[in-house]
């Protein structure tokens, strides 16, 4: 089988930040790396969980929605994926994650989504507590991220 392009960036030189990973038609594909791929530390699956729900939820319920196509984590647990319609800009799709961590980092309250069998899947492994300390560290990376910095570098 022909290898797909996430298994051809050189993960042994990818830093934590925000990547643009591939663009379908008018799909980007966002790399939002929160873990330095391959040196531990890696995103805990309650925690992970967690940032899920409140990032899907949030960005699903700002005036972007219409260009948010897909939220969800990278099975090996270094970040997420953000898939959005182009018409959504690099620059636009930055400050929403930026401003995605900061409702995370201070959320207080009920997590979407989780109150029950119904509206989870797994709905008892949730951990606020982490997502937020997720959500404040990666804030810190993305603090003096720019659009311009959304291409993957080899070493």
């Amino acid at each position: 089988m022909k290898k797909i392009t996430s298994f051809c960036v050189d993960h042994d030189h990818l830093e934590k930040g925000m990547y643009v990973s591939r663009e379908d038609g008018d799909v980007i594909t966002y790399d939002l790396r929160m873990v330095k791929p391959n040196q531990g530390g890696y995103l805990e699956n309650a925690g992970l969980h967690t940032l899920e729900h409140l990032f899907a939820t949030y960005v699903r319920n700002t005036e972007e929605s219409d260009a948010i196509v897909y939220v969800g984590p990278m099975g090996c647990r270094t970040g997420f994926y953000l898939l959005t319609r182009d018409t959504l800009s690099r620059a636009r799709a930055l400050a929403l994650v930026q401003e995605t961590m900061a409702f995370i980092a201070a959320y207080e309250g009920e997590i979407p989504g989780a109150a029950c069998s119904r509206e989870c899947g797994n709905y008892r492994d949730h951990d606020l507590a982490a997502a937020k300390r997720y959500a404040r560290a990666y804030g810190e990376v993305l603090r003096e991220w720019s659009a311009a910095r959304m291409e993957y570098t080899s070493a």
